[in-house]
């Protein structure tokens, strides 16, 4: 899809693929051989080493304490157009981390960049243009937790030249247009990025704030929408799927607490609501992402499994006319833990879910209402309780077939599909 612009660079260098590295427009990165893609740990038996799992391998693990930080949270990923070179990106509760794992078992902690302000639960990562943008949220409630973090702009082609890993880096811009906000969205298509779930006491009331990135370190705001409420999370596309009224329109799905709300943000002077639709037992519509398609939208609400009991829950909607969205069908996964972020990557679903770790579902029979598990690697072993702790966040776009887990307790995984 487009959003996945982030390997499209590598079309211009070096492909990295599951056992070699075909050219090289760097002298200093060795090749890829089958000994630097050996796994830590095979998934063999249900287990990669204390970690049950199931076809998929532990590549490396990076504790918290590697990177100075108490708690895990988001993780994003960035491939080097120029030298075809894959990085990690690691927020934590008062930094963010930036690691080398093109030898995924072999990662390399280049260094961190200090959080603005003060420690938080909740800091995520996106990047576009070679840059990362990074902001945080407050503990609701919490008298020490400072408001106006705003947005960190990071200039990763930086990473190339780290002579002393690792170093304690700087922002290259620190935007305070607005305070904490709980996640950013870019559409890398169109160069903006939207900010959700900041204040609900500022001006656009948690909605989404505009600002445009096309120059990363001089972002500009232009704006915000307000009248789709509080967004806690959302994905936005250069819309080019079945319904042919909004082709080629900038389109936002909100995952907005007790409903999705998908609006037209094409005009950011007059973005306008195109509908909504909640479903039953709706506790928190916490994050969700279309199919390739763009057929189907898949999510997860945070709270069912903690508040009313069931099974892990993923809500599937066909989102074939936007003007009329339809609940499709539930999913419910084997266990009792909570699910957080997911994507979509061809006809995979990869989706954390907390104490139950990451798992993978096949999506290919979507229309017919029905998913198969069919990998996962649990990152908290003890159990599948639901409960707020294990793996935050998967991204699994990396063409090298690396995928990232960031996980509250233990910090970073690299594993990688068995071969």
């Amino acid at each position: 899809m487009k959003h996945l612009s982030i390997i499209n660079g590598l079309i211009l260098g070096c492909f990295l693929v599951f056992f070699t590295q075909s050219c090289n427009n760097d002298d200093d990165i060795p090749p890829i051989t089958n000994t630097d893609i050996a796994p830590l740990a095979k998934c063999e038996n249900g287990f990669a080493d204390i970690y049950p799992c199931n076809d998929y391998d532990l590549m490396a693990n990076i504790p918290l304490s590697t990177f100075g930080a108490a708690e895990g949270t988001d993780c994003w990923g960035w491939t080097d157009s120029t030298t075809g070179k894959e990085y990690a990106l690691m927020a934590n509760n008062n930094n963010t981390a930036f690691i080398d794992i093109t030898k995924p078992n072999d990662p390399i902690y280049l260094g961190n960049l200090p959080t603005a302000t003060t420690t938080s639960p909740w800091r995520d990562v996106k990047v576009y243009k070679d840059h990362a943008f990074i902001v945080s949220d407050c503990t609701f409630g919490d008298p020490t937790c400072n408001d106006d973090h705003g947005m960190q702009v990071f200039d990763l082609t930086r990473l190339r030249n780290i002579a002393n890993p690792p170093e304690t880096f700087t922002a290259d811009t620190h935007f305070t247009e607005f305070g904490k906000s709980h996640n950013i969205v870019i559409n890398e298509d169109t160069g903006y990025a939207y900010v959700v779930g900041a204040n609900r006491n500022s001006t656009f009331g948690g909605g989404p704030i505009f600002i445009n990135i096309q120059d990363p370190k001089n972002p500009v705001s232009e704006g915000g929408f307000r009248e789709g409420g509080y967004s806690h999370d959302a994905q936005v596309v250069t819309y080019n799927g079945p319904d042919s009224d909004y082709t080629g329109k900038e389109i936002l799905i909100g995952s907005n607490e007790n409903e999705v709300v998908i609006a037209d943000v094409t005009d950011k002077s007059n973005p306008t609501i195109i509908s909504t639709i909640s479903y039953d037992n709706v506790r928190y519509a916490h994050q969700g992402w279309f199919t390739e398609d763009m057929n189907y939208f898949i999510l997860g609400d945070e709270l069912d499994e903690f508040r009313i009991g069931s099974n892990t829950r993923t809500i599937v909607f066909d989102f074939k006319d936007l003007d009329n969205p339809i609940y499709h069908f539930d999913y419910f996964g084997a266990s009792a833990a909570i699910d957080h972020n997911g994507y979509v990557n061809n006809n995979v679903y990869y989706f954390a879910s907390y104490r139950a770790g990451v798992r993978m579902l096949d999506i290919s029979q979507i229309s017919g209402k029905s998913f198969t598990e069919i990998g996962f690697f649990d990152t908290y072993p003890a159990n599948n309780n639901s409960e707020f702790d294990g793996a935050w966040n998967i991204y699994p776009y990396f063409a090298s077939g690396n995928i990232i887990v960031s996980d509250i307790n233990r910090g970073l995984f690299i594993i990688r599909k068995s071969s």
